[in-house]
């Protein structure tokens, strides 16, 4: 069987229709709701380590550019 990169999945999840990412993304937000504290807490420090990486390289973006991004998919 054929394992999919997470950036495959994202661009696969992408493509749904509206209502489907929505589904998708509630089912995927409930699965975190079963975490421990500790794994949580890993999570979220792995997340902030990644971000602070991409700060660090210059790959990180203006949130102003962020949102004005968001709101012109969702126009």
């Amino acid at each position: 069987m054929d394992v999919m990169s997470i950036e495959e999945l994202e661009a696969e999840a992408l493509k749904l229709n509206p209502s489907a990412r929505a589904r998708l993304a509630e089912r995927l937000l409930e699965s975190l709701e079963t975490l421990s504290e500790e794994e949580n807490s890993r999570l979220w420090a792995e997340e902030a380590e990644r971000r602070d990486l991409a700060w660090g390289a210059g790959q990180s973006r203006p949130a102003s550019g962020v949102f004005g991004d968001a709101r012109g998919r969702l126009e």
